[in-house]
């Protein structure tokens, strides 16, 4: 079925592809394409293709915004041509689908070929090599099973390790939007995001427990897992007399021990800029049965940031109320405990975030 895509501000210039081409899987320090060659747009192509340019040496012809309607179980196309007069080093690219929240989307196939193999560690687009002033991407975009709503892509590029929820660390280029309207293109109310029985264990100095929590997609993390991954952690589990939670900024100093992989080594990439997520606590004065009846965006609006990233003694029953370094709201609700701090203890909670 014809998808019909129509570019929001129109440029002024003819349009030249770079044909990049996989080459090899991802590394620290190899290209991961091919020199670019240069190749005139077809013009007599049936479809436009939602296009986003951006050079910074000449903003007269920059697009940011692009729209498509799509059919739900399709692939809609997008392009970018990024143009820097710096190095871009890395692509990051979320996926925001009718409104439940920015992801990071690495699930796709470009011109073609499966980029996959292309990537880091934290999902984002290896640029490295002598491609990386200028970038020429078609990607399929896939439109999710929805009725109604809008599915919205962002697409920045990065000097250095960036971060899937802060587009300004090490911005290179962007950030550039591509909106896929299905049906009607309205979205519904945004409910909450939930995750539940999350199992945090009391940490271990070598960072080798699950002892870490990224409100991002409620993964659990090894602290040892690595330095692709330190922009997802938000914060962590750990037990003296009693048991507490501490943001990751903040986890070393609130614990009195130094948990290895916590802070960047010396050789890591950006280490004298890294920086560690905050997040904000305090006892909430809603129970549990105010807890579980928690269900759109708009109920979360009544927490406020207070000045700890540091949580008091908790209690199976408590209901902690939080803002994260990103100021998305919301609640955890402590149901188990067993109380101590071997490698096989642990805390069990329920979380509800603001999309």
């Amino acid at each position: 079925m014809k998808k019909n895509i129509r570019t929001v501000v129109k440029s002024g210039f003819a349009i030249f592809a770079l044909a990049f081409m996989v080459s090899s899987c991802s590394s620290d320090d190899g290209s991961v394409f091919d020199t670019p060659i240069d190749e005139e747009q077809d013009d007599t192509d049936e479809e436009t293709v939602a296009t986003l340019i951006i050079n910074d040496s000449d903003s007269s012809g920059d697009i940011l915004f692009a729209e498509a309607s799509g059919e739900v179980s399709t692939t809609v196309p997008g392009r970018i041509i990024y143009t820097s007069t710096s190095n871009q080093k890395r692509l990051y690219i979320t996926q925001n689908v009718s409104g439940s929240g920015e992801m990071p989307f690495n699930n796709f196939n470009i011109e073609g070929k499966d980029l996959t193999q292309a990537l880091k560690g934290d999902g984002s687009v290896d640029l490295d090599g002598d491609t990386q002033k200028a970038i020429d991407f078609t990607f399929e975009l896939p439109v999710p099973d929805i009725d109604n709503g809008e599915i919205v892509y962002h697409f920045w590029t990065t000097t250095g390790k960036g971060d899937f929820r802060d587009a300004n660390k090490r911005l290179a280029l962007g950030v550039g939007t591509i909106t896929v309207k299905v049906g009607n293109g309205v979205n519904a109310a945004a409910e909450v995001r939930s995750f539940t029985d999350v199992k945090l264990f009391a940490p271990a100095a070598d960072g080798t427990t699950e002892s870490f929590f990224s409100l991002l997609d409620g993964t659990v993390y090894k602290i040892n897992k690595g330095p692709e991954f330190r922009a997802f952690w938000d914060f962590g589990y750990y037990y003296t007399t009693e048991a507490y939670f501490a943001s990751t900024a903040t986890y070393d100093e609130s614990f009195g021990f130094d948990v290895e992989g916590l802070k960047p080594g010396a050789s890591e990439e950006n280490a004298a800029s890294e920086t560690l997520n905050e997040t904000y606590f305090q006892l909430s004065t809603t129970n549990g049965t105010g807890f579980d009846g928690i269900t759109l965006s708009g109920d979360l609006d009544f927490v406020s940031q207070s000045t700890l990233q540091t949580t008091g003694v908790l209690a199976v029953g408590d209901v902690i109320e939080f803002v994260d370094n990103y100021g998305k709201k919301g609640l955890i609700k402590i149901t188990e405990i067993q109380a101590g701090f071997d490698n096989d203890d642990y805390i069990v909670f329920d979380v509800k975030i603001q999309p």
